[in-house]
């Protein structure tokens, strides 16, 4: 056989089976489409949960709690978190670690993942939650602000991936989760510096997400979370024209959906699902079309009437 004839049957076997390969992804998402797919048990698994004192992280601290999970929350409020720590004993967690940790400094994040390796152990799940917001058109917003966005939603994921993954590669055995948004796949007028931080919060996770199956760490899995509004008081004052096709989501139904897309270790969640059908019509559609249904939608005033998280006094 002519080495010419040869390479043509290596290629061609090479399609044959890229072709069978693909079919078979296609009819699994299909039937776990119809029965959902089998949850994982969770429970003795080490979670830390960034931004845990309060909002959706004290919220996935509560749901993993009653799941067995053993806890580790960090946030930068010690007193919201110590109140989270015992919420999480109260709801059935056996072992709660709380630490006060600002995740915008990259010494800290470090400082702190090393003293839950020798307290605590390993890290499974890592969710990077905790996220600000400040809510100002980009020429009226602060650079200190606009930089602070940037380190707590942004730069704090690279930091606890550093600090965190190794030991996942090493055991095999891992799963990331990010808390991006809807801002983080479409641009929304008011949230510059957010959205800026939330697409490369997204498109950080997606990459290491690649990173980790093109090494074939098959035991290390990924979540990328892209919610609307959630009614957590961060987003105080903002509202929505389309509340069927764009509502406010309720935080706990936020928190089941993010907690079992989890335990099905789905790669994407959006939230609502409407977000699935912007997504598809963003990538065809004339740039004019897409403003006038953002316009329709009313997505170019949701941030007019924000006041953001009031603070405790």
């Amino acid at each position: 056989m002519s080495p010419n004839m040869s390479s043509n049957l290596e290629s061609a076997k090479e399609l044959l089976v890229f072709l069978g390969k693909s079919l078979f992804s296609i009819l699994e998402a299909i039937v776990f489409k119809v029965i959902p797919q089998p949850r994982k048990n969770v429970a003795g698994e080490i979670v830390l949960i960034t931004g845990a004192g309060s909002g959706l992280g004290r919220l996935l601290a509560l749901q993993f709690a009653r799941l067995g999970s053993v806890l580790i929350l960090w946030d930068l409020n010690q007193e919201a978190n110590e109140e989270t720590r015992q919420m999480a004993q109260e709801a059935g967690a056996t072992r709660v670690h709380a630490y006060v940790c600002d995740c915008s400094r990259k010494e800290e994040v470090y400082r702190v993942a090393d003293q839950v390796k020798k307290e605590v152990g390993d890290v499974s799940i890592l969710i990077n939650n905790a996220g600000i917001v400040t809510g100002r058109k980009f020429l009226e917003c602060p650079d200190e602000l606009m930089e602070k966005s940037l380190d707590v939603n942004f730069k704090a994921h690279l930091w606890t991936y550093k600090a965190f993954l190794p030991a996942m590669i090493t055991n095999n055995h891992g799963h990331l989760v990010c808390i991006s948004s809807s801002a983080g796949l479409v641009g929304v007028n008011g949230l510059a510096d957010y959205c800026a931080s939330k697409f490369a919060a997204f498109g950080f996770a997606e990459a290491m997400f690649v990173e980790t199956y093109a090494q074939k760490q098959k035991g290390i899995k990924t979540t990328i979370v892209c919610p609307f509004f959630i009614k957590t008081g961060m987003f105080e004052g903002c509202s929505t024209k389309c509340p069927t096709l764009l509502p406010i989501l309720e935080p706990e139904y936020a928190v089941r959906k993010i907690v079992d897309a989890i335990l099905q270790e789905k790669l994407y969640l959006y939230m609502p699902k409407f977000l699935y059908l912007m997504m598809f019509l963003k990538s065809f559609l004339p740039i004019k079309t897409g403003m006038l249904i953002g316009d329709y939608l009313g997505i170019f005033h949701v941030m007019d009437g924000f006041t953001g998280q009031k603070k405790k006094t």
